[in-house]
């Protein structure tokens, strides 16, 4: 890991400058590729940070999506180990080292809300990426040609460390900046309004906090103080969009994947069987599927959904490849499409979730309160309004209006799980409730393609393993630290 913060940083602007997505931006933020780090401003490092972030999410995704029954490989084949390599050089090559760099330009400047911003970002990338690797390098990962060997720091560590950077994050962003710096349109998700970023650091702090609820370290009720103070509404998703010039990256992998016929994925049925009524049978003749269903995914005949077998083995009954497929101009499959983070749906099956655990409920328990009941509701009705469909008949539908006295964790966790869709926190929420088919109705392991004496065959993958470049250049550490990809990560244990 041969981090130079000048390099990278400078990559990472020649980077945004052909892909970012702010035409804005580069009105007023084109810097010179000869530029040092000296004369590049804070704003300059931003966009690309952003940019990264979000690509990191998507490349996290990837490797996982398979793994929680999103999408199959073409075909419908299963996915094996993975190593996540994509996430490893956003988080490390261009956005770790550059964070670093606007925290001290941030610092110089009293610029305390920038300084904020970093934190919460900082946070963010540590989060996907422990979650995804468990132990990973951070207190001298960004040394550079200083230590080419960093050390790993225990996930333990790191989340320590993410409550440290939101809790600090959220002071900062509490009290007032008077520096006049202000990021503007290179902040791609919130135009540089603070009061966004507080209420985005109390939404992710919240999400990191249930992480660790079945671990026994965070208190639901603690959770519950987070989101309190979390989002408010849609306006406040954590989402970055593209344009025409510089198009969704899904775009790219399916839709045009596809019309080369190049390799590309197939909706899984997991997700299919969650949204057509197979898994929850509708009650009123006036639906036959979710109406976020044909945002996500096409079929040969979209009047017939139930064309797709239950349980996960992304074939049609008839033994044939799966028969949906990622949908043309779909939500995230546009050539503007979002790429998404967290969103304010989100927040409220959170808050669900925590107030479900709070009030002494577990996987099998059925009834809950009002709160926990109330947030239910509230959520797939954010989620309906983000994905501009009409959801009444959906909600007033006895297979999801189950009432306080029939609301089941399971109830909650379809519902975070269609909102969440090409969301890498679902396999966070997978291995929270270890792959359980009492909290994610229907699911059952994909088996891979391979003989019954395959080293890992029939067992959940529950981790990545850590890319072949980071094990040739820091193998004592890597070899330190590597596990199994079946191995639980520490809040899994």
């Amino acid at each position: 890991m041969k981090n130079n913060i000048i390099k990278t940083g400078i990559l990472s602007l020649l980077l945004v400058a052909q892909v970012s997505c702010s035409d804005d931006y580069f009105d007023v933020n084109t810097p010179s590729n000869t530029a040092t780090l000296e004369e590049l401003r804070m704003q300059d490092l931003m966009a690309p940070v952003i940019h990264s972030t979000m690509e990191g999410q998507r490349s996290a995704e990837l490797a996982f999506g398979n793994y929680v029954q999103n999408f199959v490989s073409t075909g419908g084949g299963a996915a094996g180990q993975t190593e996540a390599s994509g996430l490893w050089s956003q988080v490390y090559l261009y956005i770790l080292p550059n964070l670093k760099a606007i925290k001290e330009k941030a610092a110089e400047a009293n610029a305390t809300h920038i300084g904020a911003i970093s934190d919460i970002l900082t946070a963010i990338n540590l989060g996907i990426a422990t979650d995804t690797w468990d132990n990973i390098p951070y207190s001298d990962a960004t040394d550079g040609p200083d230590n080419n060997f960093p050390t790993f720091d225990t996930q333990e560590s790191i989340y320590t460390e993410i409550f440290t950077l939101l809790n600090s994050a959220i002071t900062a962003l509490e009290g007032t900046d008077n520096s006049g710096f202000n990021l503007g349109s290179s902040d791609l998700i919130y135009g540089g309004d603070s009061d966004q970023w507080l209420r985005a650091a109390y939404t992710i702090k919240a999400r990191y906090q249930l992480h660790l609820v079945n671990k026994g370290t965070v208190t639901a009720n603690e959770v519950l103080t987070s989101i309190a103070n979390g989002f408010t509404s849609n306006d406040d998703n954590f989402e970055m969009h593209y344009n025409e010039k510089n198009i969704n990256p899904w775009y790219s992998v399916e839709i045009l994947a596809r019309s080369t016929g190049n390799l590309s994925n197939d909706i899984a049925s997991q997700l299919v069987s969650s949204m057509n009524g197979d898994y929850y049978p509708f009650e009123s003749a006036a639906l036959t599927i979710d109406p976020r269903l044909p945002l996500f995914a096409e079929n040969g005949d979209e009047a017939e959904w139930k064309g797709f077998v239950s349980g996960g083995e992304g074939v049609a009954p008839d033994g044939s490849d799966a028969n949906t497929r990622f949908k043309t101009d779909g939500y995230y499959t546009s050539i503007d499409s979002p790429l998404l983070l967290i969103s304010y749906a989100e927040a409220k099956f959170i808050e669900a979730e925590a107030a479900f655990l709070a009030n002494g409920g577990n996987t099998t328990s059925t009834g809950s309160s009002s709160e926990a009941y109330t947030a239910y509701l509230e959520g797939i009705q954010a989620s309906m309004d983000m994905y501009d469909v009409d959801g009444s008949d959906y909600l007033a539908d006895g297979a999801i209006a189950v009432g306080e006295a029939g609301l089941m964790l399971h109830h909650i966790m379809k519902e975070k799980y269609i909102n969440n869709f090409l969301n890498p926190e679902t396999f966070v929420d997978y291995r929270r409730y270890d792959f359980s088919a009492d909290v994610f109705t229907g699911l059952q392991i994909r088996l891979e393609e391979a003989s019954d004496d395959s080293e890992y065959f029939g067992q959940w993958f529950r981790r990545a393993i850590y890319p072949s470049t980071e094990l040739n250049r820091n193998e004592a550490n890597v070899v330190a630290n590597q596990q199994s990809p079946v191995t639980p990560v520490w809040w899994d244990n």
